[in-house]
């Protein structure tokens, strides 16, 4: 491994801004504190960064004043709504918020690489610094688009990594074409008539109706999508009552579906159209369905995942890099700023719980690595 060599002296700052972002975690679009503090730290590196791009967006634009061309990297800010157990000295200080994804070392790794070319500006071009807010919701690269970012920082690459759990550590993974799954994130709504417990013969259940629903929901995949294909359907919340003998009158389900290709997530929440309206039929209950986000699947272009895959060579190795490893069945709304300009999205390995469980927690070795790999980037001949 070769890392940069300032990256290595960076190295100490980079983690202790990772943990003080871990103790502080903050959720979709109320990322203000990590904002401030992403911001106070590019100004300190002589930067002029713009604030509040779609909501809590963060920008800064290194320029070295000669004509070539104007790569992005991106980091998301936001953590997750749920508890960290994973016992570290810098556990979250917010109940029921966690940094379960890593997002804290992504803007860590972002603010290293910003330091260094703060001091060392590309040859040509330009870079554009991305730190943007609300990935996991789905929602923060589209508002930073709706707030003007192609317009004013406009971009012709742009690059991020994800750590990623399922690969050993000090390997990393790129592949070209589809790399992870677009998704849609559904809500769906019952109502029907509650009563007494013991007289449900008066009522039109919402938790059977839900019940129903979900098992439903949960065979859409096996009956109806080609073996061929890929997709999933999660039920990930079933709410419905408080008492023991009280029948409510309404129950909610949440969740999400997930494709690489948006056909097929089309099929699929037709499906779950149908599904909704069948039980509804069945049970008498008013089911609503709903779209709370919709992300494409994220799709590297050829020759940016040759320039990722060779930028991890360079600091890791080429018998490190995995150039044909199958899509990950994850989402990340990067896809959208993939398909505003040719990029990639490159994953490294790290060994730890898996993202989302409350035991996780972003590995510090990443960041000098993660830092080096976007400095290569930008250095690479074009």
């Amino acid at each position: 491994m070769k890392t940069v060599e300032q990256m290595e002296r960076l190295a100490p700052a980079m983690t202790e801004w990772r943990r003080d972002f871990h103790r502080n975690p903050e959720l979709a679009f109320h990322e203000s504190r990590t904002a401030a503090i992403v911001a106070d730290r590019l100004r300190e590196f002589g930067l002029d960064p713009a604030t509040g791009i779609g909501g809590t967006g963060v920008v800064a634009v290194i320029d070295s004043g000669k004509p070539g061309p104007s790569i992005a990297l991106r980091a998301d800010m936001d953590a997750l709504p749920m508890d960290d157990a994973s016992g570290k000295p810098w556990h979250s200080h917010s109940p029921g918020v966690a940094h379960a994804c890593g997002h804290d070392g992504h803007s860590a790794a972002l603010l290293g690489t910003a330091r260094h070319l703060a001091d060392h500006p590309p040859a040509a071009g330009r870079v554009v610094l991305i730190f943007q807010p609300a990935e996991e919701n789905g929602l923060g690269a589209r508002a930073m688009i709706a707030d003007g970012l192609l317009e004013r920082f406009p971009f012709d690459e742009v690059y991020a990594f994800h750590n990623m759990p399922l690969l050993d550590p000090g390997v990393a993974a790129v592949r070209a074409g589809p790399t992870l799954n677009g998704y849609i994130i559904w809500d769906i709504e019952i109502e029907g008539v509650g009563g007494h417990g013991a007289a449900f013969f008066k009522t039109i259940d919402p938790v059977q109706a839900a019940a129903r629903l979900t098992i439903e929901i949960g065979s859409i995949v096996g009956r109806y999508l080609d073996p061929s294909e890929s997709g999933l359907i999660t039920v990930c919340a079933l709410q419905a009552g408080t008492s023991h003998n009280v029948i409510p009158e309404r129950a909610t389900l949440s969740g999400t579906l997930r494709a690489l290709r948006p056909e097929v997530m089309d099929l699929l929440y037709a499906r779950l159209e149908a599904a909704c309206d069948g039980v509804a039929a069945l049970t008498g209950c008013r089911i609503s369905l709903h779209q709370a986000a919709q992300v494409p699947p994220c799709v590297n272009a050829p020759d940016a995942a040759d320039r990722a895959a060779a930028a991890c060579a360079e600091i890791l190795g080429a018998d490190k890099v995995i150039r044909d490893h199958a899509p990950f069945p994850f989402t990340d709304d990067m896809a959208l700023l993939l398909q505003a300009a040719p990029g990639a999205y490159l994953f490294l390995g790290q060994d730890s719980a898996m993202c989302h469980h409350p035991e996780y927690d972003f590995d510090d070795a990443l960041l000098p690595v993660a830092a080096s790999i976007f400095v290569a980037l930008v250095r690479q001949p074009r």
